[in-house]
């Protein structure tokens, strides 16, 4: 992918050159929205609220509401005025533990590349932060915009993830959430059991988007002028509003959950009686002959 961003990435006294390139990429399906007699393209055009158009973007301003149909209204002028101007460095200002940092500050990624004559300086700062563990938080003007960053390890990359500021994000305290002190002890042990019984190693492969597929498969048939059947699932309706007996539900999910070990459990149990039978039997024959 092309970069998005050239500049240097500073810390302390080193600067880095580098550049930005995307680390995600949109996979959606994406659709035109047509004319139902002749599928031809619908446009958008612009009305003001009273029916005046369509307008010109000559004739569109920007503005702020500060009350319920009271605006302050802003110029290019005025953009121009409050931005901060282009930047072409990424200016390290703290290096923090990734613990400290709650994961609802991160957003998009972006792959942090070294341009040629920063390698070496750039394999360095990678050492570092892996080593210690740490995230260096920074700032970046893009698009003229400032974003907090913060920069990390990732493999043999370096890799910024625009954060979001503080304020963007919207207080615990916000939402009620229930206590612990409904959690009963008994309950707690049974839904440890069924995390465990959960437990696996992170694949990515495993999840996959079903709705997607299904989309691309209706898609690819009507190409071809067939009709899939139906891939549809029943999904469960809920428990609509209905006190639902967690421990019961608890116990089906453990039982659902690892039919084979349950099963291996039970092979298991039933080896040894055979065992013993046998015992018993080489037991009565040599009985038998000492009698004889």
């Amino acid at each position: 992918m092309a970069s998005v961003w050239k500049g240097s990435l500073s810390f302390g006294l080193v600067s880095i050159p580098v550049e930005l390139r995307p680390a995600v990429r949109q996979d959606h399906v994406s659709f035109r929205l047509l004319y139902k007699k002749d599928l031809s393209p619908v446009k958008y055009e612009r009305f003001s609220a009273k029916g005046v158009g369509p307008l010109d973007w000559e004739d569109i301003v920007k503005g702020y509401e500060i009350e319920k149909g009271k605006y302050v209204v802003l110029t290019d002028v005025d953009f121009r005025e409050a931005a901060l101007g282009k930047s072409s460095a990424i200016d390290i200002l703290d290096f923090v533990q990734a613990s400290e940092i709650d994961p609802r500050y991160f957003e998009t990624p972006y792959y942090v590349a070294p341009i040629k004559g920063g390698e070496k300086a750039y394999a360095l700062l990678r050492a570092a932060i892996r080593k210690a563990d740490v995230v260096g938080i920074g700032k970046i003007v893009m698009r003229n915009t400032q974003h907090l960053v913060g920069i990390k390890a990732t493999g043999d990359a370096l890799t910024l993830e625009i954060m979001r500021f503080q304020n963007e994000l919207v207080p615990i305290d916000d939402i009620r959430f229930p206590t612990s002190a409904s959690v009963r002890p008994q309950e707690l042990r049974m839904a440890e059991q069924l995390v465990e019984n959960l437990a696996a190693r992170f694949d990515p492969e495993k999840y996959t988007d079903e709705y997607r597929a299904n989309l691309m498969k209706l898609i690819r048939a009507k190409m071809h002028g067939k009709k899939l059947k139906s891939t549809a699932t029943e999904k469960s309706a809920g428990d609509d509003g209905k006190v639902v007996d967690l421990m019961a539900r608890l116990r089906q999910s453990l039982a659902e959950g690892k039919p084979d070990k349950t099963a291996a459990k039970a092979a298991g149990r039933s080896r040894p009686r055979k065992k013993a039978a046998s015992r018993t039997a080489v037991r009565g024959t040599t009985h038998k002959k000492k009698t004889a």
